[in-house]
């Protein structure tokens, strides 16, 4: 491909912020544009994207599935933020002789988010900012101790264990579960594990999910699992909306049986208008901010770039296979 023009599209250009997160103009011969809608269907999407070569785009806003890629003949290479993207059909990409490599990111932010709806639903944030902002009642919440409550970590890679980390500086009491969670892991952490998914749920006053979504973990958190949560309980979701069964999460909070949810992560996003996630009283929720920081942008379209340059040049880098 050396010295062949290129025509790029950044995908899902929410803030407009691309074009100047990195040196796009430092690629010779390149053509570059940057699309700042979401282009809903399959349809729209090949309307707007059959004439580029090259896609950047970022992780779960549009999946790239095998219909799709499909009718893209002219693409050859995408770039996805990251270096994991369940949206993305690597299969398929590979039949078709289409090149996918990542970017460097931080696990800092998400953890960072995490924090922010834990203290934000034990704080009653959801109903006390707008009965400020508009005038409303002073004080109507009872906030709940995190010091000395405990604090169920689904999940303890990257992301989990420094959860945990800030967790127990908090003096909570932090117990841990995945399914392949060892009792050394949870020792180089710090933290105790649990016999099983349902004891840490039973047991936790704030659970917290970060785990890989996958066959084995699609729909974890179930209605069983809702059920054993304590009805004072909080469930914390900065993952994957896949863990969770949605259905049976707006129904637990709906009827009580739930206290609280923090979310970040949804089945579909943009998340519909009319959603119920969007006005239950007891929803704390962020649209997909975990990873959205000016730090970690840089690290995307930056690590974008010279992915497009690493690929022209014979020798991509950061291969997603």
């Amino acid at each position: 491909m050396t010295g062949a023009a290129l025509s790029v599209a950044v995908l899902d250009d929410y803030q407009s912020v691309a074009q100047d997160g990195a040196d796009w103009a430092g690629l010779e011969d390149v053509a570059v544009t940057f699309l700042h809608d979401h282009l809903v269907d399959e349809g729209a999407a090949v309307a707007a994207l059959e004439t580029y070569d090259v896609l950047v785009v970022m992780r779960e806003r549009t999946p790239l599935t095998a219909g799709l890629l499909a009718r893209l003949p002219r693409l050859r290479l995408v770039v996805t933020s990251g270096l994991r993207n369940a949206s993305i059909d690597l299969d398929a990409a590979r039949a078709r002789g289409i090149t996918v490599c990542g970017t460097p990111s931080a696990s800092e932010p998400p953890t960072e988010l995490t924090w922010a709806l834990i203290l934000g639903v034990a704080r009653g944030l959801r109903a006390e900012v707008p009965s400020f902002c508009t005038g409303g009642r002073w004080q109507s919440t009872l906030g709940t101790d995190l010091h000395g409550a405990v604090l169920g970590v689904v999940g303890l890679g990257k992301i989990g264990s420094r959860v945990a980390t800030i967790g127990m500086a908090f003096g909570m009491d932090v117990v841990a579960w995945s399914p392949h969670l060892t009792e050394a892991r949870c020792a180089e952490v710090g933290v105790r594990p649990a016999a099983d998914l349902h004891t840490l749920l039973a047991e936790a006053d704030v659970t917290t999910l970060h785990l890989v979504l996958g066959e084995s973990t699609r729909g974890i958190i179930g209605r069983d699992e809702l059920a054993a949560m304590k009805s004072t309980g909080h469930l914390v979701n900065t993952s994957r909306a896949g863990l969770v069964d949605t259905d049976a999460l707006v129904d637990a909070l709906r009827s009580g049986a739930l206290a609280g949810a923090g979310l970040d992560v949804f089945d579909e996003e943009p998340l519909p208008a009319d959603h119920p996630l969007r006005t239950l009283p007891n929803v704390l929720a962020t649209p997909h901010l975990g990873y959205v920081t000016r730090g970690n942008y840089a690290r995307y379209f930056e690590g974008a770039v010279a992915d497009i340059a690493a690929w022209r040049a014979g020798s991509p880098v950061r291969l997603l296979t």
